[in-house]
Order: C-alpha cells, then structure tokens, then sequence
C-alpha cells in the first residue's frame, strides 16, 4: 500500500524521496525492519493475551531434561509471525503480482488451519487437535489453488532469449540486443546437473498433454505437504523451526532476486522468471517475523508457536520453493526439516518391522524427532539448537553453491 501511495505521491507532486520505494533492495529493507518491530512489539501483547486466557502448553512427560518446565507456556505465538509476514507485505509489495498474492494467501490459510488445530487442542482440552483428516483437506486445497495458479495464470511465465543477437544501428552506432519471449512453461531447476532443468510435462511421455497438470497439481500438493509437517515436526524445542526456517527463507529470497534479474540469471545460467524480484519483499518480512519471534522463543521460550506458526512458516517456504522453480533444492536446502522427518518414519518403520519380527519393538534413535534423540543424550536444548543452526546454514551456501556447480 505504501508503495501506490508514495508512487503516486512522486508522479502527482515530485514529492522528495518518494522515489526510492522503485526499488526493491529498500522495499524490502524496510519490510525487514517493520517485521521485526511489528513481531516484537506484538509479542508482550500477544503473551500477555494468551496468558491471561491460560492458552498453555500441555507438556507429556517424556522424561526429557528441562521438559516439565515449559508446562504452562503460552502456545499459539505463530499469530506474531503472521503478522509480521503479511502487515509489512501488503505495505510494501506490489499486490497486483500473483507470487505475492499466492504467498499471502498461503500464509494466511495454513495459519488458520494451524490456528483451528491449536484451538481444539487448547480451548477444547483435546490433546489430539484437528482431526487429520481435516488437516490433509485442507492442505490439498491449497495445494489445488498453488498449482492451478501456478499452472494457468498468464503472469507465470520464464523468459528465453534468442541465441543469435540483433545488431542494429542506432544514431551511426551498432547496437547489440536479443530478442526474449516469455512463455508458460512447467520447467525446474535440477541442482549438479550440466543442462539443469527438467519439464515436468516431458517426465512421463506417455502421459496425455491434457493431464500433465494433474502430474504437476499432485507434485505441488505433496511439496507443500510434506514442507508443512516438516516444520511442525522440527518446532519441537525453543527456537529451532523459527530459527531454521529464517536461515531457508533468506536463502530463497536470494534466489528469487536472482531469478528476477536477466543479467544475474544469465551469469548464473538458471532461469529467469519476470516478477519474481517482488516475492524478495515476502521473503524478507519472512526472515524479519522469524527472526523477531525468536526475541521470545529462544531457550527459554516466552511462548511457543504451536501449529498456527509451524504448518504456516513450513508451507510458505514450499510456495516460494515452487515460484522460483528451486523445489528439487528442498532436499539440500530444507536439510533439517527433511533429517527430521525421515527420523519419524525411520523409527516408526523400524519398530513396527521388529515388533513383528522378533515379537519386541526396537529402535534406531533413542527417541525421535532427531532433536529428542540429542536431548536424550544430555546435551543441552540450546546447544543443540545452536548446532542444527549451524547445519542449516552449511546447507543454506551449498544450496546457492549449486547455482554454479552445472
């Protein structure tokens, strides 16, 4: 909103200054510092709110150091994060660009999805929360809404430019151009790789071209799926998600900067999507929510983010995933919430395939997610924060060391 005002303000009335919202690197600076005022300046209200209403967590005693002293703590802080996500937003982006429109959307739908699970869990006194069953529909609809936008929408194109360039004469001067069209394309980035793109409609060629959008519907599904209970598994002690997910959100709005730039997208030879410069001032007011939660969620935690932040944060790295085409990065880059994930299922797995084997349940980790296995271990919550933090951002620069390594 600020920026069709101080446009208009400049174009109307030459109005001094009112010029630099043009530019995105102040934009989106900007939304950084108004996430992180607006989240911290919300949060005592937000605690104290809560705390008055007694939305605590309900701790399970699962014998782990430390954890019988969070009973108590208020829950539901992801409302913090996303308003600092989509106040700065609609403040300085451009709300007519679809990625935006999708961004935000997606927020706001996975924090009411969230939202009605930590309600039943707190308001009701039912533990178990939203039936699954409700929370798999309503992650696929929005699955349904990312794809098929994704898919038809006439702004969501890639840009190739013409191989042999024009020259032309211009004023007794020789002028070199190329000529570009933009076109509708399910093209992604595949990291190692020489020609590093894949077309999702050539990955199956005997599919029919009418249903390649239900390949590509069902791929985004599972992405923001998967991306969303990711996160809610990793936000299992202070500040871990909220941590994590800041490092993943810089990183893909890095990539969205460079997806939007011709010349940075021709030097790095990765695709360039027009209008994706844009998505840099969600990802920033992003990373500034993130960032200013963890003035209250770092150890010890003020409050908690329950299911309202953490499917939320989780399905919007997806989303941006997705608009700048680097999904096939989520392995490397989302390391954490993937490790974290697979050690769920590992253990399970394995303890079910014991138990029927041998007649006694076994298992691989003292106690999954990975994080509890640490725990477990005795070794402090905050180290152990500080260590997965530092494991992200390794896979945060290998993730941006791919766009070379072809």
């Amino acid at each position: 909103m600020l920026y069709y005002l101080f446009t208009y303000l400049d174009e109307k009335y030459d109005l001094a200054g009112a010029g630099v919202f043009q530019y995105i690197s102040f934009r989106a600076g900007m939304a950084t510092v108004f996430s992180l005022l607006i989240t911290i300046a919300l949060g005592r209200y937000v605690i104290y709110w809560l705390q008055r209403k007694q939305v605590g967590e309900t701790v399970r005693n699962l014998g782990l150091e430390g954890q019988m002293q969070k009973q108590g703590t208020p829950t539901m802080g992801g409302i913090m994060i996303i308003s600092g996500i989509v106040i700065p937003t609609l403040l300085m982006a451009k709300l007519d660009n679809v990625y935006v429109i999708l961004l935000l959307v997606s927020t706001v739908w996975l924090g009411l999805l969230g939202f009605a699970d930590d309600y039943i869990k707190v308001f009701r006194k039912n533990k178990k929360g939203l039936h699954g069953k409700f929370k798999v529909v309503g992650q696929v609809s929005l699955g349904l809404i990312v794809g098929l936008t994704l898919f038809y929408n006439d702004d969501v194109v890639i840009r190739e430019y013409d191989d042999e360039p024009i020259v032309e004469m211009v004023e007794g001067e020789e002028v070199t151009r190329f000529e570009y069209e933009d076109k509708k394309s399910t093209t992604t980035t595949v990291p190692f790789f020489k020609e590093n793109r894949l077309d999702y409609a050539k990955l199956l060629p005997f599919v029919p071209d009418g249903l390649t959008v239900v390949i590509y519907v069902l791929w985004v599904i599972f992405v923001i799926t998967a991306m969303s209970n990711g996160a809610n598994i990793t936000d299992g002690i202070d500040g871990l998600a909220a941590g994590t997910s800041a490092i993943i959100g810089l990183t893909l709005g890095i990539l969205a900067y460079l997806s939007g730039n011709a010349i940075f997208a021709d030097y790095l030879n990765i695709m360039i999507i027009p209008n994706t410069s844009e998505v840099v001032i969600f990802a920033t007011a992003f990373v500034g929510a993130c960032i200013g939660f963890l003035w209250y969620n770092s150890f010890p935690a003020q409050v908690f983010m329950g299911d309202t932040g953490s499917l939320s944060i989780g399905g919007v790295i997806a989303v941006l995933a997705l608009i700048v085409r680097k999904e096939l990065l989520i392995p490397i880059l989302c390391g954490i919430f993937i490790i974290e994930n697979l050690s769920v299922i590992i253990q399970v797995g394995w303890f079910k395939y014991t138990k029927k084997r041998y007649g006694e349940g076994r298992r691989i980790f003292r106690m999954a997610p990975l994080h509890h296995h640490y725990q477990k271990k005795d070794i402090p919550e905050s180290k152990i924060t500080t260590r997965f933090w530092t494991v992200g951002i390794l896979l945060a620069i290998l993730a941006l060391v791919t766009l070379k390594l072809q």
